[in-house]
């Protein structure tokens, strides 16, 4: 009998600094934005990007389920937002006029104009800590990669565990 041990295929030396160096980065980048769009803006990355999914999407508006497959989040996590976006009066939810269970967020026109204000300093950010530091060589290449693991990860099959469906 062979032990779960001996069938693990562990990573070797390179692919050990690869993994750390990806997740070195990975929270030095989320950490960077979030600090960037609080300071400028006074909200977490998060509720950025889902100003922006909204802010181009028809007539600014989303089905909530569709909003937390396109922002990657629960559903839980995606309402717990739109709760603060709505205080904010960055959003408003109505109920789906073809489905009474649904709902709607829509991107109010303060929450656009807080998009507007905040989007030069965190595309600014954004260029400063990836793109003004890789070539475009290296920007191609990082973005055939990260499409690659993505693809990987957001199987198409009924019953995949993704984080809109739970």
């Amino acid at each position: 009998m062979t032990t779960q041990n001996e069938d693990t295929r562990w990573l070797n030396d390179e692919e050990q600094r690869t993994w750390r160096a990806y997740l070195h980065a990975t929270m030095l980048l989320e950490d960077h934005l979030d600090r960037q769009l609080q300071r400028d803006a006074k909200m977490p990355h998060v509720y950025y990007g889902l100003l922006v999914q909204l802010s181009q999407a028809p007539r600014r508006r989303m089905r909530m389920t569709e909003l937390a497959r396109s922002a990657k989040i629960t559903r839980s996590r995606l309402s717990h937002a739109v709760a603060r976006l709505e205080q904010n009066g960055w959003v408003r939810r109505e109920d789906c006029p073809s489905d009474k269970r649904g709902q709607n967020a829509i991107l109010t026109d303060e929450g656009y104009e807080v998009l507007k204000q905040s989007a030069p300093g965190h595309v600014t950010a954004v260029r400063q800590a990836i793109f003004d530091r890789l070539t475009a060589e290296q920007q191609k290449s990082l973005g055939e990669i990260m499409r690659i693991i993505a693809e990987g990860l957001q199987p198409n099959e009924a019953g995949a565990d993704l984080p809109w469906l739970r």
